[in-house]
């Protein structure tokens, strides 16, 4: 039970912050109140604000702010008809002369012809609302029509203007108008005015930010005021002083939690793991080459964590290669020898069984057992009672680690290998099975600095920037795919004088929709060339059919291994040479660079064939070009980011990722960087926000939801 309210305390802290009381301040209840409550929004509305705004539990005046305009219709040109612009947005004031309806008895549209003294521009609807049309447009009137204006068979046409106006609607207009996101059924003058139905109902805030910072001197609703009622294009820019405050606040936000957090995790509950370093020197003695010295560093600074009278929650970072794993076996001695037990959990089976394989052997003296799935009862109920007993040191496995049957006698430290494949809840439920475990996650996708600070602001970080050394160069090839058989015929060279290949396709099986390359396919048109020499493995198969595939290529009774993106992560074969990726352009920067460290692992030479589907976009060819150019990890993840935004260059969306719903890192690094300092500031000089210059920081809190696990950290 324990160990269960500490799991929920870890989650909840990770995911939120204390502060003194867990009830939303009074002053805020018209933000959080539902859209439907909005003047003008109605029960039909407000079900398509939800879809759109997506909470669980209805989508509150909040979330309506906070989405922002993604562009604007700029209505400020009202030139007269000789002077207006084609293919652009004209407002014309001009009289109605003439309806011209389709034919009797043909379909058509009514064309409606209007001018001014320079000249006449026709007026064009499809829709069969005729009466309506010639009611707003009666022959001889005045009116302003707002609308796109084009140039039709040498006639100046608006089809389907956006706006048709008196004199006292025109007075009204606004001459830039926000365009919002939208969902089916939800039209635009909706959107807009519940935002101003929302604004007009909004508190006055106090300020929260120190006054050396000013982005135009813009307030917190000053500036969402500016973005859903520009005045100039300009100001819905992200670039643009109004969005950058809602930014800054919103990454000022982030960090003081997670600093809140990190400081109330460490301090309260760490526990001190001193050793020796017996265990690990055997381990460092049964290594073929010796530490780099990104390895030894690394190493060193995660024992003297581990030594420290508080909680270590450090993030392990390094390039394809760089040797990670080793460094999470010296930590797991040094826990193991100070009296503890630790736990490795991999993403998948395949990854969880080549760590126990591979670290067995170097660990000669410690009990290792694997976890995953695929135990039988029998042998789960027995596994359990070893570890829970203290008979296991080191425990390897799955997301089975930690699940609730499994109780350790003394988890000291927790290693999560490729962090980005789980969410928040799995990372800190596994340490949450050990008294205040230390944390260490790894991961082989080189992060961004700036996605370091976002994402893991409350973990020290270390980095491996070197490789071991052996590790020869790849030589990355861009290939058009009408050489396929080209490569085919170079791959069957290779195999003939001793080489393995993996081949991955972005599809399982075949698509209707996608014209892309299936694995199934594949693997059964290459053995038309190479026979039974063909395997492959995909994330659909169950896991014993991927692990004896896997098994077979490693074996070297399969040359050729036909895969999906099953094999991104952590799969070791030395003996493979050559990484073929079929359409390479559908695969993002940072997956590529992945694919190609699945070969060079050895002392052979290693080629990695990118094969592209053209005409190739820009970003698709600057994706291959750069890959082309560097195998430097960190690079490529900073050209990832530039290239994609960081909720895909982290895998942002999955559950637990914290994400953003204003801010951007890749056009807000440097505001990133100033928050973070704030926060520092604020958290040294006042933990929890009691000073009463602080106090305006917890409206900020509230505002981007940094405090909605409260009560269940409170609990544990």
């Amino acid at each position: 039970m324990a160990a269960a309210m500490g799991a929920v305390a870890l989650v909840a802290a990770r995911l939120s912050l204390v502060v003194e009381g867990n009830m939303r301040p009074a002053l805020l209840d018209s933000l959080f109140a539902p859209v439907g409550a909005l003047p003008g929004v109605g029960p039909k509305n407000a079900r398509l604000f939800d879809r759109l705004l997506g909470p669980a539990d209805g989508a509150r005046a909040l979330d309506l702010l906070f989405h922002l305009p993604v562009g604007v219709l700029d209505r400020r040109a009202r030139p007269k008809v000789r002077d207006a612009q084609t293919d652009a947005i004209a407002t014309l004031h001009v009289r109605v002369t003439e309806h011209r309806p389709p034919a009797p008895g043909r379909k058509g549209p009514l064309r409606v012809l209007v001018e001014d003294e320079t000249g006449d521009v026709e007026l064009v609807f499809f829709l069969n609302n005729f009466e309506w049309v010639k009611q707003k447009l009666p022959v001889g009137a005045t009116r302003w029509v707002s609308g796109r204006l084009e140039l039709w068979d040498g006639h100046l046409q608006m089809v389907h203007p956006d706006k048709v106006l008196d004199e006292e609607e025109i007075a009204r207009l606004a001459p830039v108008e926000p365009v919002y996101g939208l969902t089916e059924g939800l039209y635009p003058r909706i959107v807009q005015k519940a935002a101003q139905a929302a604004l007009a109902k909004a508190p006055a805030l106090p300020e929260w930010l120190p006054p050396p910072l000013s982005f135009d001197k813009l307030s917190f609703m000053q500036a969402l005021r500016r973005l859903h009622g520009p005045e100039t294009p300009d100001d819905v820019e992200p670039t643009g002083p109004a969005w950058k405050r809602l930014a800054f606040d919103e990454l000022l936000a982030g960090q003081l939690a997670l600093l809140m957090v990190r400081a109330r995790m460490r301090v309260a509950s760490g526990r001190t793991r001193s050793s020796e370093g017996k265990l690990a020197a055997r381990v460092l003695a049964a290594l073929p080459y010796g530490l780099t010295g990104a390895q030894a560093r690394a190493s060193e600074e995660i024992r003297a964590d581990l030594a420290a009278p508080k909680r270590m929650i450090r993030l392990l970072q390094g390039d394809v290669g760089a040797g990670k794993t080793i460094v999470a076996l010296l930590a797991m001695c040094h826990a193991v020898e100070a009296g503890g037990q630790a736990a490795l959990m991999a993403p998948t089976e395949i990854l969880a069984r080549q760590h126990f394989e591979r670290l067995g052997p170097l660990a000669a003296g410690l009990r290792l057992e694997l976890f995953t799935g695929r135990d039988t009862a029998a042998q789960r109920r027995e596994k359990h009672a070893r570890l829970a007993a203290g008979e296991i040191d080191i425990a390897i496995g799955t997301h089975a680690l930690f699940q609730d049957s499994v109780t350790f006698h003394n988890l000291g430290l927790a290693v999560v290998d490729e962090q980005h494949r789980f969410g928040v809840h799995q990372r800190l439920a596994l340490a949450g099975k050990g008294d205040a475990a230390d944390l260490l996650v790894m991961t082989a996708t080189p992060i961004p600095r700036s996605l370091v600070l976002t994402y893991f602001g409350d973990m020290d970080v270390s980095v491996l920037d070197e490789k071991p050394p052996g590790r020869v160069a790849i030589d990355t090839r861009v290939i058009p795919l009408e050489r396929l058989e080209d490569v085919i015929a170079g791959v069957g060279r290779a195999l003939a004088s001793g080489a393995r290949a993996y081949w991955v396709c972005p599809l399982v099986e075949e698509s209707e929709e996608l014209d892309v390359a299936a694995a199934e396919d594949r693997a059964e048109a290459l053995r038309q060339f190479f026979g039974a020499r063909v395997g492959l493995v995909h994330g659909r198969m169950k896991g014993p059919e991927k692990d004896a595939a896997m098994e077979r290529f490693q074996r070297g009774e399969t040359a050729v291994l036909v895969a999906t993106t099953v094999i991104e992560v952590g799969v070791d074969v030395p003996e493979a040479t050559i990484m073929v990726i079929e359409h390479a352009e559908r695969f993002g920067l940072a997956q590529l660079h992945q694919l190609r460290g699945r070969v060079g692992r050895g002392t052979g030479r290693s080629t990695c064939l990118l094969l592209y589907k053209g005409p190739l976009g820009a970003a698709g060819r600057a994706r291959l070009e750069i890959l082309r150019e560097s195998e430097d990890g960190f690079r490529i993840a900073e050209e990832d980011l530039r290239l994609r935004g960081e909720g895909d260059v982290l895998g942002a969306r999955q559950a637990g990722a914290p994400g953003f719903r204003i801010a951007r890192i890749e056009l807000h690094g440097d505001l990133l960087r100033a928050a973070r300092a704030v926060a520092e500031d604020v958290v040294r000089d006042d933990e929890r926000l009691a000073q009463e210059a602080h106090r305006p920081l917890r409206l900020l809190l509230w505002l981007f939801e940094r405090e909605a696990a409260v009560k269940l950290l409170e609990a544990g």
